[in-house]
This record gives C-alpha cells, structure tokens and sequence, in this order.
C-alpha cells in the first residue's frame, strides 16, 4: 500500500490513472451513481484503523468506513447504527443491545471465500476489547478506567473480558456490557471512533498494518491509498442503511481524499471547482472570502455556500506542569502566578474579531465550551493587563528568560497575537512552528511545555472536557496532556461518574471547572464556530456539533 518511491511524480501520474480508470468503470456499470465527493485533508491521514482514531483528519475518514453500535445525528441524539435498540438496566450498570442481522463486512481478502462475511456480536466484543488490550496501544485505551472495570485489581486482561464478564455475547444478536457503576455518558462514549468494529480476521492478517488496510461495514470502502498523494474510496454495495424511500446508500459513488498541505492551496482548488467543499479557513484569504463580521462576501454569493455551525471545540494554550519531567524542571509554568498572568494578558474578543472575523466566542469561562450543560457562563479571566503584570512580579519571572509557544502553521497568526500580548506585560517568547503531525506528537509525547491545542468533544458531555485534567489520563495514554495532578480535582471528577441526576451532575461539573481554572493548567482562548464552504451542487451535507464528515446521505447534482 505504501511502496518505498523514489520518483512521487510517477506515484502522482499513476494515482492519476488509477483515478481516471476508476471513475470510468463507475461510469459504466452505474451511470445513474457517478458522483465523486472530492475533499482535501491538508494535515493528512496516519491511520484507517478506528483504535487510533483521535484527530479529526484520522476520523473522517474512518467514519466512512466503519459503523458502531450506536451514533449521534445532527442534533447530537444517540440513534441506532448495529444495534437497532437497547435497554438500560441494574440501576444503570447494565447495557443488553438488540442487533440487526443485516450487516455485511466488506468485500476482501481477509475472508476465507474474498466476500464480507456477516457481522455478528462476538464482532463487536472483539472489537470493545481490542482498544484496551495492551499490544494494541491504542490511544483511546484512557477509557479504560473506573467507569469501565468491575474489578479493582485484575491480574490479566483476560481477568477483566472474561471471568468475570464485562462483555458477553449470548446470541448473534445479542450483545450484553457491564460497566462497574452507572455512568450516563457512557452510551455516548460508544457512538466515539475507537468504538467501530472491526472483524478478527483482518486484524489478524495485518496485525499493526491494518491501519493501510481497513475492513469495515460502513458505506464506503477503501480502494486506493498512496500517502501523501491521493486516497480513494468506492461505494460499499452491499451497505445496509436506506433512505427515508427505502433506497440503498450511499448516493455517492465514491470518495477522493487530496492532500494538499495547505488550506490556502485547497481554496484556490476549491475555487476551480476541484473540491467540494472546505473546512475551515486560514488567516491569509479569510477576509478575501468573509466580511469583518462573519458573512460571504457579495462576489462569492452565487458560486457557494458558507455555512456555520455550533461547534463542541475548546481552543487553548497548555502548559506542561509534571516536574518530574527534566523538561519542566524550574519551569516558570510550575508557579500559578505565572499561569493566571497568562491568562489575564490575552484580549480574548479582540482576538476573535480581529483574526477570526466574529466566527467563535470569545466570552468564555472554563474549559468547557458553551452547548454543554456544565459550561460556566461568566467570564474567570477577563483582559487585565495590569492585573496580568501584578501576578507576572508576584510569580517572581525573570523577564530574561525566553519562553516558546510551539504551535502550527493554521494557528501561526493567532500565536503571534498572543506573543505580542504576553510581550505587553513583560513576557519573553518565541514562536515555534511545527508540521501538524510534529505538534501533535510532540504534545502527546511531553516534548512541549507551552503549546497550542484545541479539544473537539469525543461525546456529547461535559465530562469528557474535564477527563482533560483527570490524573490517571496523563498522556500518551490518556488525554491529559498538561501532566495536572489535583487530588481534590480527581475526587471531584470520580464523584461525577457516579451521578445519575442531570441537574445535580450539571453543578458538580461548573464547580470542577471553576477550579481548574484558578489552577489555570490551561488557557481557554475562545470556543469555536465550525465553517464550511461548500459547491453548490452539493446537498445534504449536514452540520453538527462535533464537526463530523458524514457522506452516507449526501448528493452531488450535475
């Protein structure tokens, strides 16, 4: 799938023949269903495999390939997927799921006779243990926790899956999930990427390298993938789900991924008709595209639609506070002074209306954004300049010393803002810029002590945003990525779990927020707006949320 090149022309030449002939046999075996939905990943795609599926570029394009027990529509209401329905039982510590009998892997070589081989519950169980099996390494292993184990202490996994039954499978259809006390959000959890299924043949054919080489019941089925030049997708024809008409999807016949390494270059690809749609949109034509408070511009009025959407997506500063680490050793982000200067020193609205034309929010309170039950609604850290400096002189910062941000290229601008403001106060700092991939590891891997990042919700609920600041999520292996330790904070967060009363739950999350704040492991910058610009040609695309790409019901008239 991935051949050592040592000439990416001829590579781009063949994707191109591939594409063409590939198109040309859709053509012909189905006039009716020629249509091609082009889309550019600048960032790029690391994995097809779902148990590493944690960046938005990497869960797009799973979530066309695979399908899980349940999932979210547009108004982020879990609705049924594998399971046609379920029931909620022992006080809410038991989840039995009733299952279609209608769904069929994809075509492929792992099966025994080459065709997709009906899914069945012991996939799905297969599939639950497989993200926290050890040898996996997945990185949504972090769910793996006291919401999770019905024992303390296990000896070996096999204790956890099989002794003493956490997954069970009765029947074909019948899936049954013990969890170790009711947590509600957990039905919520299972509509997340890590949670598709999988079949054990192709896993055990690939092993490592089923990231390359997918197998999955979703609508769409990979047929070709040259990194870093193009990645092909082909209608799944065998697919179950149908229309409202009780017609088969997709409509789509098929799915091109580009990876153009920027978003600027993907505009002007747009512009030329050669994508159809763009997701996001960088400083550098933003304001060619947008008037100063957010709408289309009148030139582009007729050639394509813009379209916002509310957006589960916390953007921030980190600062990486473990100091058992060499790196954060005598850093000044240890002292909390220093931390709550930060915060106060950035103009939050003006940032917003200056470098994101009015699309996001910079009124914000904690961690956890507006739209979620639990989000504080008064500003904490209001722009205060000399309050900012008062704290910097309490801190005991020597302004001699250099601090780096380290951040990406679609964030550059909005880096340099914030040098500039931490500079008005006194503050030292250089901006380092890093290939996405770079950052994300880098972060990942406490290579960074000041960074930009930003948190899409996995699941609709606020807990998910506080899992942040959890102790036992320090990355890798968990998503806390500030190595932040709070006892008091980790008691908090626990009792939330238990909580089944919405209202009571609601409170006790504002009140975990409220103080991690003035512990300020983090800054909040603003809450995100998604944004789209779409052909016109292009319909039923749905918004959402979580910013998911959803393609199973989306058209393309010609």
């Amino acid at each position: 799938m991935f051949p050592n090149h040592k000439n990416t022309n001829c590579y781009y030449i063949l994707a191109g023949v591939f594409i063409t002939l590939f198109f040309a046999n859709c053509s012909n075996s189905n006039k009716n269903r020629n249509d091609i939905f082009y889309y550019n990943e600048d960032a790029g795609i690391t994995s097809l495999d779902p148990a590493f599926a944690k960046d938005q570029n990497n869960i797009w394009a799973v979530t066309q390939l695979y399908n899980g027990l349940v999932e979210l529509d547009s108004n982020l209401n879990i609705i049924p997927a594998i399971a046609k329905s379920w029931e909620i039982t022992d006080s809410g510590k038991t989840y039995t799921f009733y299952l279609r009998n209608d769904i069929y892997f994809h075509d492929h070589e792992c099966f025994a006779n080459g065709k997709g081989r009906k899914l069945i519950s012991k996939d799905i169980a297969f599939s639950l243990i497989r993200i926290f099996d050890p040898t996996t390494a997945s990185t949504g292993a972090w769910l793996l926790n006291e919401k999770w184990l019905p024992i303390t202490n296990p000896k070996t996994d096999k204790d956890i899956y099989h002794n003493n039954k956490l997954i069970e499978t009765p029947n074909d259809t019948t899936l049954i999930i013990h969890i170790a006390k009711a947590f509600p959000p957990f039905l919520g959890q299972l509509t997340m990427p890590y949670c598709f299924v999988v079949p054990h043949e192709a896993i055990e054919k690939y092993g490592k390298d089923f990231r390359a080489h997918p197998v999955g019941t979703g609508p769409f089925q990979l047929k070709f993938w040259e990194d870093g030049v193009k990645m092909v997708m082909e209608r799944n024809t065998h697919y179950f789900e149908k229309d409202i008409y009780h017609k088969p999807l997709p409509y789509l016949n098929g799915i091109v991924v580009s990876f153009i390494g920027s978003k600027h270059g993907a505009f002007l690809e747009f512009l030329q008709g050669k994508l159809d749609f763009v997701n996001g949109l960088e400083s550098s034509f933003k304001d060619d595209v947008l008037t100063k408070s957010g709408g289309l511009k009148q030139q582009y009025n007729n050639k394509f639609k813009l379209v916002l959407g509310n957006y589960l997506n916390t953007e921030y500063l980190g600062f990486l506070m473990d100091d058992s680490l060499p790196l954060a050793k005598n850093s000044p982000f240890a002292n909390i002074y220093f931390r709550q200067a930060i915060n106060y020193a950035i103009n939050r609205k003006e940032m917003v209306a200056q470098l994101r034309n009015n699309i996001g929010n910079g009124n914000v309170g904690g961690f956890i954004p507006k739209g979620l039950p639990g989000n504080i609604e008064e500003n904490i850290y209001t722009y205060n300049p000399e309050k900012a400096r008062e704290l910097l002189h309490k801190s005991g910062y020597n302004k001699k010393d250099e601090i780096v941000i380290y951040t990406t290229k679609n964030y550059l601008d909005l880096t340099v803002y914030i040098q500039n403001q931490l500079a008005a106060i006194g503050i030292n700092c250089k901006i380092e810029n890093n290939p996405g991939p770079t950052h994300r590891q880098m972060v990942a891997k406490s290579q960074a002590l000041f960074f930009r990042g930003s948190w899409i919700a996995d699941y609709p609920d606020a807990e998910n945003y506080l899992s942040l600041f959890y102790s036992k999520n320090f990355c890798p292996s968990g998503p806390n990525y500030f190595h932040y330790k709070n006892s008091t904070i980790d008691n908090l967060y626990t009792q939330s779990l238990t909580i089944t009363n919405d209202s009571i739950r609601t409170k006790l999350y504002s009140d975990i927020d409220k103080k991690i704040m003035n512990d300020a492991p983090v800054v909040t910058l603003f809450y995100d707006r998604s944004i789209r610009l779409v052909q016109n040609n292009i319909s039923n695309l749905p918004t959402n949320p979580l910013n998911l790409l959803v393609l199973k019901n989306t058209k393309k008239a010609y």
